[in-house]
């Protein structure tokens, strides 16, 4: 239906990548690490820590692995301090990118996400220099494979939960909500039984950049492959059109 739905698919097919699974849980265990150091250990009374352990489960991250994040998180007031940090930048052909990490060195972060912009031929800009060409929402994926009932029957439970939108994909369907709501969203499609392949509050583009250019492409994905090694990184948006 609508320009974004594509990142869906994209999305959904790459964390099926059983070779990003290491990087995934790695991801996950700082973001278990820091929602636990915030509002505490208690998933009942933590709706942060709900999503990510939500999170957690759609990508196969073990029980007992989550379960051993939490304590550590709890449990060791010395562990290691993690903190927010975001870029904005530019690739080939102006395309936008954000870069979200979670870092206990905001020098060598800054350092290695410039590395990965420079490599490739774009350049870190000021906060806010792209951001506003994106949406921040909240971001739903059902894998059709996973889901047995019909399309109109999750469109309805995900509407009548508070969704802004629903799009049907090829092989998955997106529920688009809210910031402020998505994690009441989430926990009534839990609550309904509903599969999640992926639950999170994301950053969809408002537009799309075509690249026809090889060396445009090859430079883009240097960039993206960098970022994408670097254990301090959480999440990449950017608005190329694959």
């Amino acid at each position: 239906m609508s320009g974004h739905s594509k990142f869906a698919n994209i999305k959904h097919k790459k964390e099926k990548n059983d070779a990003a699974k290491g990087k995934v849980f790695t991801i996950i265990g700082r973001e278990i690490a820091v929602a636990v150091k915030e509002g505490g250990p208690d998933p009942a009374n933590n709706s942060k820590l709900r999503d990510v352990i939500a999170k957690a489960k759609a990508n196969n991250m073990p029980n007992d692995t989550i379960e051993r994040g939490i304590k550590k998180a709890a449990g060791d007031a010395n562990s290691v301090n993690y903190e927010y940090v975001s870029y904005e930048g530019y690739g080939p052909n102006g395309t936008a990118i954000i870069v979200d990490a979670l870092t206990d060195n905001k020098n060598r972060t800054a350092a290695n996400v410039r590395n990965a912009f420079t490599k490739g031929g774009g350049n870190v800009g000021t906060q806010g220099c792209v951001s506003f060409m994106f949406d921040k929402k909240g971001q739903i994926i059902v894998a059709k494979e996973d889901y047995d009932k019909e399309a109109d029957e999750l469109m309805m439970t995900a509407l009548d939960a508070g969704a802004d939108d629903f799009n049907e994909e090829e092989d998955s369907y997106e529920i688009i909500t809210e910031p402020d709501i998505f994690s009441e969203v989430r926990q009534q499609l839990e609550d309904a039984g509903v599969p999640m392949a992926s639950a999170e509050v994301t950053m969809i583009p408002q537009t799309w950049v075509e690249l026809t250019d090889e060396e445009d492409i090859k430079k883009l994905q240097k960039t993206l492959d960098l970022l994408d090694e670097d254990d301090d990184v959480q999440q990449v948006y950017h608005n190329w059109d694959e």
